[in-house]
């Protein structure tokens, strides 16, 4: 019996390219759907985004998703959120004059300071792009074959602060310590982007398609 992975489509975020990581990874039968009882109804789901957090969760809301993503969670599905996903998760942002987000985790989303440096000393470019090492804090199914200080693809101008963060499974310097992993029990929420991180992203995509939800 084959395993179903249901990728939201909200009308935000590169859904396709993540089906296609996936598929790439292994998946078997991937579903990119807003059909709310085919989301509840698969073994494993992810929560993609791209763009501003506001029309993300707006779009997000408007059909419907919100409960169906929180029963998913509370009943043991393993999640995999990426982006403006894994921000909406979080209690609030700052972007767009401030949105309440999600709530599942606790914690503020903020603007990169452009004054700020990074550790080499030079200027801040906010959006944060290109690639990254990620600082693996805790040990974790989904790090399996991944080593620590690997490096990831990052596109985002607003970021979630280790500081505020307690549920941070990994972190990421750019100017700021950042939280580049987010988890509890079966979520597992990334800032920088599986899909077009090559060889490690691809690896993390696979090792979620295994993971049963627990650590």
């Amino acid at each position: 019996m084959s395993s179903v992975t249901a990728v939201i489509d909200y009308g935000m975020g590169n859904l396709h390219s993540v089906q296609s990581a996936l598929v790439k990874a292994g998946a078997s039968d991937v579903i990119v759907t807003s059909d709310l009882s085919l989301i509840e109804a698969a073994d494993r789901v992810v929560f993609p985004g791209v763009g501003a957090i506001k029309d993300c969760l707006s779009e997000f809301r408007g059909l419907g998703c919100e409960p169906v993503l929180k029963k998913v969670i509370s009943r043991s599905t393993p999640v995999l959120a990426i982006c403006v996903g894994m921000q909406s998760l979080m209690t609030h942002s700052e972007e767009n004059g401030g949105v309440d987000a999600l709530d599942v985790f606790g914690g503020s989303v903020r603007l990169f300071d452009k004054s700020s440096k990074t550790e080499n000393g030079e200027a801040l470019k906010v959006p944060h792009m290109g690639w990254n090492t990620v600082s693996q804090l805790t040990a974790h199914p989904l790090w399996d074959g991944i080593p620590d200080q690997s490096y990831f693809y990052f596109v985002h101008s607003y970021f979630v602060p280790r500081s505020e963060c307690s549920d941070a499974l990994a972190t990421v310097n750019y100017g700021v310590e950042a939280a580049a992993v987010i988890g509890r029990g079966n979520v597992f929420a990334t800032q920088f982007h599986p899909e077009k991180s090559h060889d490690h992203g691809l690896r993390l995509l696979s090792n979620f398609l295994t993971w049963d939800g627990t650590c």
